[in-house]
């Protein structure tokens, strides 16, 4: 018995930002924690603090999504970029994109 053989395609998102607002690791933690929610609750993506995890007005946000159709994931994340850049309170310094 064969199988097929499955293509996934993973897109590895990374977005540099400052929260100009934040006054301490607190303030920081509760806007990151809120993008991260709506990320994973919007897009079904893995999210992540990955730097600057002890400033209080940066971060450095991971994101990845896995899936079988390259262009779903394109959109995916050009939807994800977008409501990084419409969130109050953050500033977007630095978006990447790397397919893996």
């Amino acid at each position: 018995m064969m199988s097929a053989k499955a293509t996934a395609h993973v897109v590895l998102l990374t977005f540099d930002l400052m929260i100009p607002f934040s006054h301490s690791l607190k303030d920081k933690r509760r806007v990151i924690k809120g993008l991260k929610d709506r990320v994973r609750a919007r897009f079904n993506a893995a999210v992540a603090e990955i730097g600057y995890l002890e400033e209080w007005q940066r971060s450095l946000i991971g994101v990845a999504l896995l899936g079988n159709d390259p262009g779903h994931l394109e959109q995916g994340s050009s939807a994800i970029g977008r409501l990084i850049e419409e969130t109050a309170d953050i500033q977007l310094l630095k978006a990447d994109q790397e397919w893996l």
